[in-house]
């Protein structure tokens, strides 16, 4: 049993928090003592104690003089919970054994100097690559202060969401659109544009089966509407929900409607607008401010373009269903002008490649401009 193998545990009791913790990170903690695990703990909830603590909590006695294992560097400095430097210290824990230090820029590296300089032994590093995917959304976040963006979309094999009618139900089969709502569960805020809405009618909540059906999480939605067309009977604005529909509109719309949206329990939200959409770089800078640290953009294609091209999306899921469209008039995944040479595409990096039934699903990184 090595370093890594411990901290990869620690890896599988972090995840266990997904959809969960924001804005926190996922953490978990495995504490170690002769070779064997004595103690396990993760970050359940934001506001609640910290994986650390947890897991010296369910070590009890025997963490003295054992080795902590943990994704995350400690913390050292009070918010809602106390410094988890302090817990450990207490606990008698003789060596820390960390994947990557806190990447908040004005806390990296403090929890580790103070846990140094009274004497406990610190490893870095362990599994780093591994730690970094699993707080990508955090990690960029607190560097930023805008949320991690992902695109979805469910294609065929010809690169059409929808027939020339705008019927897209369905194009993927059950599994996909199962993994769908567990992206859902795992982010803060789910976009999409205002012709999704008035086509499709969605609820745009989460709806989880099997073990975690009681646990979903429902995304704040968010609407472009730049021109507040969204209709008083849409089902967004009839929700059991408890989170947020903010509706993001343009200038000078009515405030009559506006008025009427608003007794409905959405919040429309005015915000600047480009070429008569919604400037989404401008929106990304809003919802940070707002605390939402990662967003999923279902679409449509037209958002999907227009997302690509604000050069705010991060990583994209793509999935293809085994169907074909044969025709040139069904709906494209993305809708706009494009570029006129080829070595002007976006280009994504780090693929997976990942199948749910008959359907695939392409996974990877924007590289950025």
């Amino acid at each position: 049993m090595d370093d890594e193998h411990f901290m990869k545990i620690a890896l599988e009791l972090a995840e266990k928090g997904r959809g969960f913790t924001s804005p926190n990170p996922m953490v978990g903690a495995v504490i170690v003592k002769g070779g064997k695990i004595v103690g396990k703990g993760y970050h359940q909830a934001a506001g609640s104690a910290h994986a650390e603590v947890n897991a010296i909590d369910n070590a009890g006695i025997h963490a003295k003089d054992a080795t902590l294992y943990v994704n995350l560097e400690p913390c050292n400095h009070t918010g809602k919970t106390p410094p988890c430097t302090a817990k450990i210290l207490d606990a008698g824990i003789s060596r820390i054994v960390i994947a990557i230090k806190d990447p908040n820029p004005d806390v990296q590296g403090d929890g580790m100097d103070y846990l140094k300089h009274r004497g406990i032994n610190i490893t870095l590093g362990v599994c780093e690559d591994e730690a970094r995917k699993l707080n990508e959304v955090f990690i960029k976040y607190v560097k930023t202060k805008q949320p991690f963006s992902i695109i979805k979309c469910a294609a065929t094999l010809d690169g059409r969401i929808a027939t020339r009618t705008g019927d897209s139900r369905w194009v993927t089969g059950e599994k996909s659109r199962q993994f769908v709502h567990r992206l859902r569960h795992a982010a803060d805020a789910i976009m999409v544009g205002i012709d999704t809405v008035i086509r499709d009618d969605p609820h745009l909540t989460t709806r989880l089966t099997g073990a975690m059906q009681q646990k979903g999480r429902d995304p704040v939605r968010i609407i472009l509407d730049s021109r507040l067309r969204i209709p008083e009977t849409a089902k967004l604005l009839r929700l059991d929900s408890d989170s947020d529909t903010l509706i993001i509109t343009g200038p000078s719309v009515s405030e009559a409607k506006k008025s009427k949206i608003e007794k409905r329990g959405a919040k429309v939200i005015e915000s600047p607008v480009k070429d008569d959409l919604i400037d989404l770089d401008k929106l990304m800078a809003h919802l940070g401010a707002l605390g939402i640290t990662s967003l999923l953009i279902e679409g449509g294609s037209r958002v999907i373009a227009s997302a690509l091209a604000a050069d705010i999306v991060d990583k994209i899921a793509f999935f293809y269903a085994p169907k074909i469209m044969g025709g040139d008039d069904g709906v494209p995944v993305c809708r706009g002008p494009g570029p006129e040479l080829m070595q002007e595409c976006l280009t994504v990096r780090d693929i997976n490649v990942r199948q749910f039934g008959d359907d695939v699903m392409i996974e990877g990184y924007i590289d950025k401009r």
